[in-house]
């Protein structure tokens, strides 16, 4: 069995985060920074577009993501809503992927054969980064779960942070020490999944 293989199966969502990662916030950033600068993109279009929050940044985050489900989650329901979040806020930091959106519409404009494709490539090369950066932080024993609260907290978000409007919030990667373990992986059948030719 291959390294990739093995770090693949160490991908997994881990909810029970904490903060005593194993590398520190700048390690964090550097590493993060160069496997998004390696990952592919479409014309080598290097649309993403990563913010980093740590520390008070990211538990506000969370915080600000609670106030505003709050008026829109049934109220039987917001208990376990508002626990799921604190568990995320109790991780080390979260991982904003955004796609820079005047990237794509500059290649729509340049490359008109391909205009309707671009965007789809964009939310391609958006998963590939999402991917690589969360197997780049297992391998080091960092636990990481991928959020999707966008739209909802698109604009509170780019007031906070000071997001320009073209950057398209795409994932929130929590980020912390690993707690407990995923839960054991069901897979479908083989049979399934893949057809083979000769």
């Amino acid at each position: 069995m291959s390294n990739f293989v093995e770090l693949l199966k160490k991908r997994r969502s881990i909810y029970n985060l904490g903060k005593n990662t194993s590398l520190s916030n700048d390690d964090i950033v550097e590493l993060v920074t160069e496997v998004v600068r390696e990952s592919p993109t479409a014309f080598n279009s290097q649309s993403q577009r990563v913010v980093f929050l740590f520390d008070d940044a990211h538990e506000k985050l969370w915080s600000m993501t609670e106030e505003l489900l709050k008026p829109l989650t049934p109220p039987d329901a917001f208990e376990n809503t508002k626990e799921k979040l604190k568990g995320f806020a109790n991780g080390k930091a979260t991982i904003l992927f955004f796609e820079d959106t005047d990237i794509v519409k500059g290649l729509q404009e340049n490359f008109a054969l391909y205009a309707e494709n671009f965007p789809i490539w964009s939310e391609q090369a958006s998963g590939l980064t999402q991917s690589n950066v969360w197997t780049a932080l297992a391998e080091k024993n960092i636990g990481a779960n991928l959020q999707h609260y966008n739209p909802i907290i698109d604009e509170s978000v780019s007031n906070e942070w000071g997001i320009p409007k073209n950057w398209k919030l795409r994932g929130q990667l929590v980020i912390g020490s690993i707690e407990s373990p995923a839960l054991e992986k069901e897979y479908m059948e083989n049979t399934d999944r893949f057809k083979r030719f000769n």
